[in-house]
């Protein structure tokens, strides 16, 4: 630590900041990590609420200057909005954890790619302030323990966004301090936004908390000065956590997206491993929702509190697709009706029906501890099976593809891309926007948001009923 403020000295690290910063393992995961955004972004367009955000976005748009998915332009702000909200919809993004929470890295790209486009960056220039926001969002995820004591990680997002913005936007120190300071003082975010029953806010909060933060980095480039004493000060974050705020900026790496996870399936990251067993019984023995009698889940304690009926309420009768994909019950349910946990599994009609309501209802979810001494190396789950016929099948799943255990590979993502953009991009347009993220440090942003501006916003072909 310097003699200076943590405010100024994480200034200083993002005017620092140089492409030499970003091995070539971390461009790869973080290239990795940007196609999985898009992925993820492409699959959401036909969401039940999609059509009312982005309507949303064009009443409130200014002069367009950044590119909608699926077309059509606005200001960067209502860009920046609309995008984040398309990323984090089907819950498929990208996740770091920590011992008192977790974030999500993905919830940058929007924000931080509407800014790139608004000043004509180039691709290099987008990765770096995109590497800048993983790293700030994840190392204060890693000290601080934002969950554990009742706020939501939009706290660290408003940081990371403005960050990242400021960059872009050719902001000095102090300026990038002023950024920094306004946006995470007026975005401090609280973690029963996560309680049932779970809410459509959830999905977009970290949306409207980019736009707010791309607004505070443009008002310190005009001169607008926010709190400095943001850590330090009184009623500062120090203070509020209760404890000292090392982000070690002295270290100068930006590796932040080869420690995230990838998921699979539409289900917070807490269920991935959960879902992976319960499909590996389905189809090692040959059985599904009708065979089971009752189903019993072993987890983590902050699986069990924010998805099992713990500390976040109960999980007895999910209405709505937030409610679903909060839900250990609900998510193995469907997991074994359906063979899958994709996007049709988190439509309300489907979340509604009987047969998976009357299946999760027989399905208990409890903590172990043994796992949760194991956790955040391990997000493990022991799921157990009754069937109707007497048998008794277990499984105990340690990881799942997509953890920094068995990282998801570029191949892997390109299939979710696929997979997911199959009903909105034909396979010409699909291999252009692969190619294009491929070699993004080479080309201009704006080549990678026309592709993504040609997408259809409806969907004109069935999407591929294979699992990832």
């Amino acid at each position: 630590m310097t003699n200076t403020s943590t405010v100024d000295d994480l200034a200083a690290f993002v005017v620092a900041a140089d492409r030499a910063d970003l091995t070539d393992g971390a461009l790869w995961a973080l290239k990795r990590n940007v196609l999985d955004s898009v992925a993820c972004a492409l699959g959401a367009l036909d969401g039940e609420l999609i059509p009312a955000l982005r309507a949303h976005a064009v009443q409130f748009s200014g002069r367009p200057t950044a590119t909608f998915v699926g077309g059509g332009r606005a200001s960067m702000d209502q860009a920046a909005f609309f995008n984040t909200a398309l990323v984090r919809y089907l819950d498929l993004l990208d996740t770091y954890l920590a011992v008192g929470g977790l974030c999500h890295p993905a919830d940058n790209f929007g924000a931080v790619l509407a800014v790139a486009e608004h000043q004509n960056a180039g691709g290099a220039d987008f990765l770096l302030a995109l590497a800048i926001a993983y790293e700030i969002q994840c190392r204060f995820s890693a000290q601080v323990p934002v969950m554990a004591r009742g706020l939501n990680h939009a706290l660290q997002l408003a940081m990371s966004v403005a960050a990242g913005s400021a960059r872009l936007l050719g902001l000095g120190a102090a300026a990038t301090a002023e950024a920094i300071a306004a946006s995470a003082a007026d975005n401090v975010s609280l973690a029963c936004v996560h309680a049932e029953p779970v809410s459509t806010w959830k999905g977009i909060s970290p949306a409207v908390t980019g736009m707010r933060a791309i607004h505070a980095a443009m008002l310190a480039g005009r001169g607008v000065t926010g709190p400095r004493g943001l850590f330090e000060g009184p009623g500062g974050l120090v203070q509020l956590f209760g404890q000292p705020i090392d982000l070690y900026t002295a270290d100068r790496s930006l590796t932040a997206a080869e420690h995230t996870y990838l998921k699979k399936y539409c289900s917070l990251i807490h269920g991935q491993a959960v879902i992976d067993a319960a499909l590996a019984l389905r189809d090692g023995y040959g059985i599904g929702g009708a065979d089971v009698a009752r189903a019993s889940v072993e987890v983590f304690q902050g699986a069990y509190d924010v998805a099992g009926g713990g500390a976040y309420g109960g999980k007895e009768h999910p209405r709505t697709k937030e409610q679903g994909d909060y839900n250990l019950k609900y998510l193995i349910a469907v997991a074994l009706l359906d063979g899958q946990v994709g996007p049709e599994q988190l439509i309300t009609a489907r979340v509604r029906e009987e047969d998976v309501q009357e299946l999760l209802a027989r399905v208990e979810v409890r903590p172990a501890p043994d796992l949760t001494r194991a956790y955040p190396e391990r997000t493990a789950a022991r799921v157990h099976l009754l069937l109707r016929d007497g048998r008794e099948v277990h499984r105990e799943q340690l990881d799942f593809e997509g953890a920094p255990t068995r990282p998801m590979t570029w191949e892997r993502v390109v299939d979710k891309l696929h997979w997911l953009g199959e009903p909105f991009a034909g396979a010409a347009l699909r291999e252009r926007i692969v190619a294009a993220v491929e070699d993004l440090e080479n080309i201009p942003v704006t080549e990678l948001t026309g592709l993504l501006a040609e997408v259809s916003p409806v969907a004109d072909r069935p999407r591929s009923r294979h699992r990832l």
